[in-house]
């Protein structure tokens, strides 16, 4: 297929929370939705600056996959797991919980387990290891990091499940349930990945203008764009692996077992069906969605959209809304810079606000603070008519990477 030159004006997308998106985003979008490959768009309601599209930005192209739009960190996700026991218990055992945590966790950019800590799992013995030459110099990185959280915004953290009535398709009743929430992605070896398939897009296409060069893409028939999906996908699996042991080996510190787990990913790119515009007797055809910050919320499909370090998360179904692409938020979105948050949030301003909120720390740097995020309950109402609200996450006792960082969420 080919296609024409970038376009002088970008295609109209749909906007959820407009009054909390800034200029820039907005601007990013726009280039993307210039892209001679685009052929549909959505921003969410949390999106904010990321590099090539904002972070919160969910972009439809034809044959093509963009590296930058999926994200530096592939396949970045979050895993809920509830438990049969009550929040009361962390309390109780405030001491057992905490060292659950901080015995069973490692976060930071580049760590890994040593020694005896390091997990096995059959994402190791993934075929696309050795088929894709590119990936079989990472693999000994995987394995290392297998289990472990990145920087930034990633957490592990013990909490409240609120559950208002009984929901039998989760089988749960209305109650308030001891739960466990993660998120992270596919540490270094999605970072690498990305950078890898990025630089390559981008020699292939030079004539793209300085503000969208990286949302060069790769076509799904050149040799480099097979071999960045395969990479991409594996990714995926190995981000859930990741989630997957840390759950267990938290958990079972604990002796417990979960009732439910939920699972979503928000870095990633889908093969999905793009109905025609009504009005129009075209068929539905297949698109390449890219969602940068972004939940899958297709019809009854599960989800989790945390909120931040103190402010709740939600456990939501999927409505299947056509035009945001079937997509929704994938958190409340930064409302500060990392430096701008380092400039004007105190320790004593974030510590308070915790304290007032009954949560305990156990390490994040500043810029992580909550008074950085936009409203989480107002970012909900925004897209009220793209998901629904299941129950709510309230974090009691957090684990992050102590030392800040400027990483893409």
């Amino acid at each position: 297929m080919k296609w024409g030159e970038v376009r002088s004006e970008p295609l109209p997308y749909g906007i959820w929370g407009e009054a909390f998106i800034d200029k820039e985003s907005r601007a990013q979008m726009d280039n993307a939705m210039r892209l001679p490959v685009s052929v549909a768009g959505a921003l969410m309601p949390d999106a904010h600056v990321g590099y090539g599209l904002p972070i919160g930005g969910v972009l439809a192209v034809e044959e093509a996959v963009i590296p930058y739009a999926v994200g530096v960190d592939i396949a970045c996700r979050v895993r809920f797991s509830v438990f049969d026991l009550s929040p009361i218990a962390l309390k109780q055992r405030s001491g057992q919980f905490q060292k659950a945590l901080m015995e069973n966790t490692l976060f930071g950019a580049g760590k890994q387990w040593e020694g005896r800590h390091r997990a096995e799992h059959a994402v190791l013995d993934d075929p696309t290891w050795e088929t894709v030459k590119f990936v079989r110099a990472l693999k000994d990185k995987a394995y290392g990091q297998l289990g472990t959280s990145g920087s930034g915004n990633h957490f592990v953290e013990w909490g409240a499940f609120i559950l208002e009535e009984d929901d039998p398709a989760l089988g749960l009743k209305a109650g308030e349930y001891l739960s466990l929430l993660s998120h992270s992605g596919s540490r270094g070896v999605g970072f690498k990945i990305a950078s890898h398939y990025s630089d390559l897009a981008q020699k292939f296409h030079p004539e793209l203008e300085k503000g969208i060069r990286h949302l060069s893409w790769l076509t799904l028939d050149q040799h480099e764009g097979q071999e960045y999906w395969l990479a991409m996908e594996l990714a995926g699996r190995f981000a859930s692996a990741n989630h997957e042991i840390i759950h267990k080996r938290v958990a079972a510190a604990m002796g417990l077992k979960p009732l439910l787990v939920v699972e979503n990913h928000h870095n990633f790119a889908w093969k999905e069906a793009l109905p025609a515009p009504s009005g129009f007797k075209d068929a539905a055809r297949e698109v390449v969605v890219h969602r940068k910050g972004a939940t899958p919320a297709g019809a009854g499909v599960l989800g989790v959209i945390p909120g931040s370090m103190a402010d709740p998360g939600f456990v939501v179904r999927g409505k299947g809304n056509v035009e945001a692409l079937n997509s929704a938020s994938h958190g409340a979105g930064r409302a500060l810079s990392r430096r701008a948050a380092l400039n004007t949030i105190t320790k004593t301003e974030r510590d308070r606000y915790l304290k007032d909120r009954g949560v305990t720390l156990l390490g994040a740097g500043l810029d992580e603070s909550p008074q950085a995020y936009k409203p989480v309950e107002a970012v909900m109402a925004a897209q009220s008519d793209l998901v629904e609200i299941v129950g709510r996450f309230k974090p009691l006792v957090v684990r992050m990477d102590g030392t800040g960082s400027k990483a893409e969420d």
